[in-house]
């Protein structure tokens, strides 16, 4: 059984992206880097932090490719780490789930977000874990890429505040515990 696990936040390069709805995989990997003390490097196709416990290895990846084009830098390096299918975990934003909730699933659809669609063509694969993070659709028709790509409101941003802890446990879970567990006991939190 491999050690190595590769989780993955999505998001955009750039200042102007940094608070955005759609860089909430991003945030999520900055927290937990912050609050384990660890720093992001630049290597290809992205930024790297690594993590070790318990015998463990976390490779923490933000990807610079853009979100659309996530799959090259995720398939990168799983392939450069030899690392299982089984043990990656791609953070992303979801239109389709409430604000605030997150779920992590083994399986299923892009949900029309363009990243996870990418990373399904390059693994070639819809079983990949994805944990999703609930940004609502409270959006005007027409306007999804204003809105993904808008600022956190006040109220949303103190909101993800309380919820990066839940999601710290989360990661660590993934790692430590399976993905079964993790969903058992987090989903819909």
């Amino acid at each position: 059984m491999s050690k190595k696990y590769l989780i993955v936040g999505l998001g955009n390069v750039g200042s102007d992206y940094i608070n955005t709805r759609h860089n909430i995989g991003f945030k999520i990997l900055n927290d937990f880097a912050k609050h384990y003390n660890i720093e992001f490097e630049s290597r290809k196709l992205g930024s790297l932090a690594i993590y070790k416990f318990k015998g463990r290895t976390f490779f923490l990846l933000k990807p610079n490719t853009f979100i659309n084009l996530s799959g090259r830098a995720v398939k990168y390096w799983i392939d450069k780490e030899n690392i299982p299918l089984e043990n990656l975990l791609i953070v992303a934003d979801d239109l389709n789930l409430p604000f605030g909730t997150i779920r992590l699933r083994t399986k299923g659809s892009d949900g029309g977000h363009n990243g996870l669609k990418d990373i399904q063509e390059k693994l070639n694969t819809i079983k990949y874990n994805r944990l999703r993070f609930g940004i609502s659709d409270k959006f005007l028709k027409g306007r999804q890429v204003d809105y993904v790509l808008g600022q956190w409101t006040d109220e949303e941003f103190l909101k993800i505040q309380n919820q990066l802890e839940k999601i710290r446990n989360v990661l660590l879970s993934f790692v430590m515990s399976g993905v079964n567990l993790t969903m058992n006991q987090y989903n819909g939190i």
